[in-house]
């Protein structure tokens, strides 16, 4: 069975290139974003690297870090990176986990537990390490999503869902479909309607369930 949605995300020890991490421990009091990648030196995994350099500064300001994965070595990381910074044209500051025995993405339910990179691998031996997962200052996990090796991801989804998990952490809110920051929010049915109006203000009542109210942030 897959990690379920606001269950405690697998603690582990790993090295990355920046040197070893215990993850709950460099996760600390904020949210965090790991994603994973199913090879170094691969076309699409490069561009998406470089996007989320490219929004070091967005996720600053949401408290938020940020560290990848893939299934090679800390010296070929190294080297990778050099690559992702010369196509993205920015600084990879973010840690790279080198998950050379597959431990976490098996504890990510990435992988089977029987999996293994057998001699001249392709990245099509682990294509399935191809996820996000939004992780909580709790330590559970808010989001994830998985994608196929040939469509590359996008990270301003990505932010976008940051930002209506962040705006509905511990509200009684919800973030409609296509919502954008600063659009109006659904109030959730645990408030009637004057608990609502007055902790949200004026509400626009589409139907007797479905309620919006202004972002309050």
């Amino acid at each position: 069975m897959g990690l379920r949605i606001n269950e405690t995300v697998p603690n582990f020890t790993a090295m990355t290139y920046q040197g070893e991490i215990t993850f709950h421990d460099w996760i600390g009091d904020s949210y965090a974003i790991l994603f994973s990648h199913p090879k170094d030196y691969t076309p699409v995994c490069t561009t998406e690297f470089g996007a989320v350099a490219q929004l070091a500064d967005e996720w600053a300001k949401r408290g938020t870090k940020v560290i990848g994965l893939s299934v090679d070595g800390v010296e070929d990381h190294k080297g990778w990176k050099s690559d992702i910074e010369n196509v993205a044209g920015t600084t990879a500051g973010f840690p790279i986990i080198a998950d050379e025995d597959l431990a976490v993405s098996k504890a990510f339910d990435m992988l089977p537990a029987d999996a293994y990179l057998p001699d001249g691998r392709t990245p099509a031996d682990s294509a399935t390490v191809r996820s996000v997962f939004i992780i909580g200052p709790d330590k559970k996990l808010r989001l994830s999503m998985t994608y196929p090796m040939t469509v590359g991801r996008n990270f301003a989804e990505v932010l976008r869902a940051l930002d209506a998990l962040q705006m509905t952490d511990g509200k009684p809110l919800a973030a409609p479909a296509n919502w954008q920051p600063g659009q109006d929010v659904i109030v959730g049915l645990a408030l009637d309607d004057d608990a609502a109006t007055a902790q949200f203000g004026a509400l626009d009542i589409k139907l007797p369930y479905l309620r919006f109210a202004k972002d309050p942030s």
